[in-house]
């Protein structure tokens, strides 16, 4: 009797359940007015380093210009005579002046314009979001205040509210639709990358050491679905 085997696919890994987190919720002098929940889905889940680093290296392929380029021997200018005889001299035989092996000749496999973008699946850049922020909240790097409440853009207030809130290194701040004057307030300050809410990404996340929220820019699921939706 023959034996009946039996096909197996792939075994998903079993992933850890969403961690809850809370983050203290304050004002702008850093007074606290309570705590809020992260919603676990994008700010619990385990971080995946694979995807975030194969999306994080497609994000900085795609700011790549691309314009660098040489010109090969048929797009420098002359050449067309012989430089020298072809025997008698003791030297190699030469047909152009503008041969690669010449000073002044064109450049051998050279580079051309080109684009570096890199094409990544929608699911792949959500998770490497999610997986971003979930890094920043389980290093207690996450700092949320209800509103920044500025009537006229001072750098002075913004140096006022980073010591207040006790924010060093780099920080991103995550700005909602209203908040022009935290805009025009944070912009000169060299340690702080300004960000409206709907371009938030992960290499910015990865490379800031803090992360400020309002309550109008804090990230839910709710949110990311109707900007999906949107889209």
């Amino acid at each position: 009797m023959s034996e009946t085997v039996t096909l197996r696919g792939p075994v998903k890994k079993d992933r850890p359940a969403p961690t809850k987190r809370s983050v203290e919720r304050r004002d702008i002098t850093g007074k606290v007015l309570g705590t809020v929940d992260l919603d676990p889905e994008l700010f619990g889940i385990e971080p995946n380093e694979s995807v975030l680093h194969q999306v994080i290296t497609a994000q900085l392929a795609a700011a790549r210009r691309g314009t660098q380029s040489t010109k090969t021997r048929a797009e420098v200018r002359g050449g067309g005579a012989k430089p020298f005889r072809q025997k008698g001299t003791g030297r190699a035989r030469q047909g152009s002046s503008r041969s690669p092996s010449m000073v002044g000749g064109g450049v051998a496999l050279g580079p051309k314009p080109r684009s570096y973008a890199q094409k990544t699946p929608k699911k792949m850049v959500r998770l490497a979001l999610r997986s971003a922020l979930s890094d920043r909240a389980a290093l207690e790097r996450v700092a949320l205040i209800d509103s920044f409440g500025w009537e006229a853009p001072k750098t002075k207030d913004a140096i006022a509210a980073l010591e207040a809130l006790s924010l060093t290194g780099k920080v991103l701040v995550v700005l909602g639709p209203d908040d022009d004057v935290a805009r025009r307030s944070f912009r000169n300050l060299q340690n702080v990358t300004l960000l409206p809410a709907s371009d938030i990404n992960p290499y910015d996340l990865i490379r800031s050491d803090w992360v400020l929220f309002t309550d109008a820019s804090l990230p839910t699921s709710e949110k990311a679905t109707t900007e999906e939706e949107v889209a």
